[in-house]
């Protein structure tokens, strides 16, 4: 059990560590406000994943795993050899892949739900799904929710649907997580309460995907 911290000022402390990283993108910058960072940004977003990990259990009745991400970026393979990730990301899985994400930066703050990335077995129940009647369920509880939905991944309709299908954009998709923005404000009050409350207005996407994934 981590110790219990005051999250008051959690994301203004966060963000502006960050802010400070994108100007200093250096381990030796890092190493001398490692202190700073422990104590600003890892220790209270580490006692905010515990928090809503046990939220979350509470309300589905199993386990929900919460991981909050390493800054560190693997470099060896990629052409930016900055060392470090000027976000900080977590997330809270269950069983079968269905997730809550959050995301703090210097230019954003973002929670979503749903699904990062379909298995081969859950993008055939999706297209299924969304090609017959569940698919109009579907649109109702996406429509309400009135979020922001990544980008479909697939430039063409998967076979056997047609491009004409009315749900194509949905059909294009690898997998669905719905996304609230602006979150920042909010953060800044209650960090616990605000993402509480956004996972909880997803709630109606993450039931339609437990029935039909």
């Amino acid at each position: 059990m981590i110790a219990q911290i005051d999250l008051t000022d959690f994301a203004p402390h966060t963000r502006r560590f960050l802010a400070d990283l994108a100007a200093n993108n250096d381990r030796d910058w890092f190493r001398r406000n490692k202190q700073r960072y422990d104590s600003e940004v890892r220790r209270p977003a580490e006692m905010l994943v515990d928090r809503l990990s046990a939220r979350l259990a509470a309300a589905a009745g199993r386990p929900v795993r919460g991981k909050l991400f390493r800054p560190h970026r693997d470099v060896r393979f990629s052409g930016d050899k900055t060392p470090f990730y000027t976000h900080l990301h977590a997330a809270w899985t269950l069983p079968g892949g269905r997730s809550w994400y959050f995301g703090l930066s210097p230019d954003y703050a973002t929670a979503g739900a749903g699904v990062m990335a379909f298995d081969g077995d859950q993008s055939l129940s999706w297209r299924q799904s969304v090609a017959g009647v569940a698919g109009d369920a579907l649109t109702t509880v996406l429509g309400r929710l009135n979020a922001r939905l990544d980008a479909a991944t697939l430039s063409d309709v998967p076979a056997p649907y047609p491009a004409s299908h009315p749900r194509a954009d949905l059909l294009r998709r690898s997998g669905c997580v719905a996304w609230s923005d602006d979150l920042f404000e909010a953060l800044a009050r209650d960090p616990e309460a605000t993402l509480a409350q956004t996972f909880d207005r997803f709630s109606p996407l993450q039931d339609w995907l437990a029935r039909h994934l």
